[in-house]
């Protein structure tokens, strides 16, 4: 008996206007999420102080000729530059960010939605932590940035991880899959 309830509990509901299909919700998978994003957030973390130490104050490092190169920035804005002087701003977004993934974990049954958000929450860390902790102050901080190519904006992997992980939720949106486990067909 006690197989059948947790078989009940582990299972989306039913369809109710013949739009939704059930599947197994199987377990909670909070451990992947931050799994995922405690990997995202230390090498986002190593990288930075890799780039402080090492790459600040000296010239820019070639990968592929003058198309990639590694170059450190403080950036106190957001993308592309924008914003700069608004890094309260971007401080409340990453915390916000943070408490929305930390909702929705409590329902996240989804592995490929564990790895967007912990792709999201490992990002928002990443970036959040140079906002808080590193020059000009508290709140103010400035975000290392050292990833360039050419033609396109200085980011860093934190950056990296909040597009991928934000490319991978609206995938999984389109192809029905909630953060449940739930497929759905519109």
């Amino acid at each position: 008996m006690a197989k059948a309830q947790e078989t009940a509990t582990d299972t989306a509901d039913e369809p109710t206007g013949g739009t939704d299909v059930t599947v197994p919700k199987g377990p909670r998978r909070i451990a992947v999420l931050l799994g995922v994003a405690a990997l995202a957030y230390a090498l986002d973390l190593l990288s930075k102080i890799w780039v402080v130490t090492r790459l600040e104050g000296h010239e820019p490092i070639d990968l592929i000729g003058s198309y990639l190169r590694l170059e450190a920035v403080r950036n106190a804005g957001a993308a592309f530059g924008f914003g700069q002087g608004m890094t309260i701003v971007f401080t409340v977004i990453a915390v916000t960010v943070i408490v929305v993934i930390a909702r929705i974990a409590r329902k996240l049954h989804s592995v490929p939605w564990a790895i967007a958000l912990g792709l999201l929450l490992g990002g928002a860390f990443g970036n959040l932590t140079d906002r808080v902790f590193r020059a000009p102050g508290f709140l103010q901080g400035h975000v290392v940035d050292f990833v360039a190519p050419a033609h396109f904006a200085v980011f860093n992997l934190a950056d990296s991880a909040i597009v991928c992980g934000g490319i991978l939720i609206v995938l999984l949106s389109f192809r029905g899959l909630d953060p449940d486990g739930t497929v759905h067909k519109d």
